[in-house]
């Protein structure tokens, strides 16, 4: 059991961390997904190998301290029990997290064969195909993955999103600003924001004007429980300190005595300090946490070399604020050696 708990942990992380990397406004969903992946890692893995006779098979194996390791045991247990399509879903999610796009791509069929109406897992061996595609384009299969997937599950929204796509991709802009459309009001209103100037693209291209301008509403800095927060490096710090210039500032908002997991986070650049910043709950990684349903959190900003969300050693933070909310004024943090 205990090789069968290293190889979990080493794909589950190792999966957890790549869907964890791009965490700020534009992907914030994508955290979430790191939560699934940890949760379907250990499922998996219990699957294929988590039987005392599973685990006597592979008992003579050295216990995995790297992803390859833990892919290399992964691949041999499925050899063993080809039947698992949790199993093959996690092997294509680890393999991407390589780089090895194609045998990714490979995997998420192989899963795809075991469950084929799965909606959720149509849209991930359709997107892999089109990560695996020398020309990043949605083949014939990729799209038949992708209308099926919306057959089974209609308004699927990355498969609506994806469907758009291909239908970009063969010039047939109008259909996919069609497609888009509805997407409207189904997402928030960053997101809103940002897929409408994809539609009025897509519009233009074919010949047609823009979406009519949406009705007035409070815009994502004025919603409930919004935050203006003002960070600086601290002067004297700044002079003497030799500063990586593609260094990354997080600006984060916390529960006070909770969890590590932000329920806001924006990400910028180090180049762009002293900034102002509005955290609302268009900066939540995760649906069911947001800021408007907060009546105090902890405010604080990180420098990062790595670029990393997760904290990593050398990086230095401001002073944690506490603040109740709605708060009444800006939050100003202060990054620098005295910050703590």
């Amino acid at each position: 059991m205990g090789l069968f708990l290293a190889i979990a942990v080493v794909l589950a992380l190792a999966v957890f961390g790549v869907v964890l990397r791009p965490l700020w406004r534009e992907s914030r969903g994508l955290v979430l997904g790191g939560f699934v992946a940890l949760g379907l890692a250990t499922f998996a893995l219990y699957r294929l190998m988590g039987t005392p006779a599973a685990t006597g098979q592979v008992a003579a194996n050295a216990m995995p301290t790297t992803l390859d390791e833990a892919i290399l045991q992964l691949q041999a247990a499925l050899e063993r029990d080809p039947n698992q399509p949790q199993g093959w879903l996690l092997l294509g999610k680890s393999l991407a997290s390589e780089g090895r796009l194609a045998e990714s791509s490979d995997a998420f069929a192989r899963a795809v064969k075991l469950l084929p109406d799965d909606p959720d897992l149509l849209v991930e061996a359709a997107q892999s195909r089109l990560y695996a595609s020398p020309e990043r384009k949605l083949d014939a299969q990729a799209i038949a993955w992708v209308r099926h997937a919306l057959s089974v599950q209609p308004g699927h929204q990355r498969a609506t999103w994806l469907l758009g796509i291909s239908q970009r991709q063969e010039g047939q802009s109008a259909e996919a600003a069609k497609t888009w459309e509805p997407l409207l009001a189904q997402v928030d209103a960053a997101t809103a924001a940002t897929l409408r100037q994809q539609i009025d693209t897509a519009r233009a291209d074919a010949g047609l004007p823009p979406l009519p301008a949406p009705a007035e509403s409070a815009s994502p800095a004025t919603s409930a429980n919004a935050l203006t927060v003002k960070v600086a490096l601290d002067p004297d710090f700044a002079a003497r300190a030799r500063l990586r210039g593609d260094a990354t500032v997080f600006v984060i908002a916390r529960v006070p005595g909770g969890p590590p997991m932000p329920v806001a986070v924006e990400k910028h650049s180090l180049s762009e300090l002293p900034l102002t910043v509005a955290l609302d709950d268009g900066d939540s990684p995760m649906p069911t946490q947001k800021l408007s349903a907060l009546k105090e959190v902890e405010v604080f900003a990180r420098l990062s070399a790595s670029g990393d969300p997760m904290r990593q050693e050398g990086d230095m933070e401001s002073k944690p604020v506490r603040i109740t909310l709605p708060a009444t004024s800006p939050v100003e943090l202060i990054l620098g050696p005295s910050s703590k």
